[in-house]
């Protein structure tokens, strides 16, 4: 089974970088609407809607932007549980191989 499962810390440390990437894009994305100007665009009713839209897509990409942070904190969390369990696992395996033997190697 231990040759089977297998966490790659760097992997799962890219993953976390990229997470982060995507929440600092979407933020980037919030400023450029925030700064758009959405009036005069066409009728009354378009202005209106790109208003809108400029509503729902800020809340929106705050909340995704919240999420992948929490999750790239879970992650980084997850990561560093796993790396300290596998670690007490194997000194335990190593004493009971070192009991079983008689303190020999």
């Amino acid at each position: 089974m231990a040759d089977r499962l297998a966490v790659d810390g760097g992997e799962l440390a890219d993953f976390m970088s990229q997470l982060r990437k995507s929440t600092s894009s979407l933020a980037g994305v919030r400023k450029a609407l925030l700064d758009a100007n959405v009036t005069g665009l066409g009728t009354d009713d378009l202005d209106s809607a790109c208003e809108h839209f400029q509503d729902e897509w800020e809340y929106g990409t705050k909340e995704i932007g919240k999420q992948t942070e929490d999750l790239a904190e879970i992650i980084g969390k997850s990561k560093d549980s796993y790396f300290e369990v596998d670690k007490a696992l194997e000194e335990a395996l190593k004493k009971a191989r070192e009991g079983k033997s008689g303190g020999q190697k």
